[in-house]
């Protein structure tokens, strides 16, 4: 039996990058160039920001709970520099 997870990325745009249809194309076959075609995200998703704790780290947590729909429990997001970001990604998440 073969499982393919199906990979989800979150990029933050940063450095004045607009999200476009390009950059999407651009950032995949960049990961099918370095990586390989097993990395390849199958969806990509452009985001204000990445959500940080006040001490900087980022909270891969979510992330992952984003990445696999689970919008539901997200656990503890007190912790959270700016909970408007966990919210934009939940957002943003449907329009995926």
């Amino acid at each position: 039996m073969t499982l393919k997870v199906r990979e989800y990325s979150i990029c933050d745009s940063y450095a004045g990058l607009k999200a476009s249809e390009e950059l999407r194309t651009e950032l995949i076959l960049f990961v099918g160039k370095e990586i390989g075609a097993f990395a390849k995200p199958e969806i990509i998703q452009f985001a204000p920001g990445l959500p940080k704790t006040r001490s900087g780290k980022i909270m891969r947590r979510i992330l992952r709970k984003i990445a696999a729909n689970e919008l539901e429990n997200l656990g503890d997001t007190t912790t959270l520099a700016d909970p408007a970001v966990g919210e934009q990604l939940i957002e943003n998440r449907a329009n995926n």
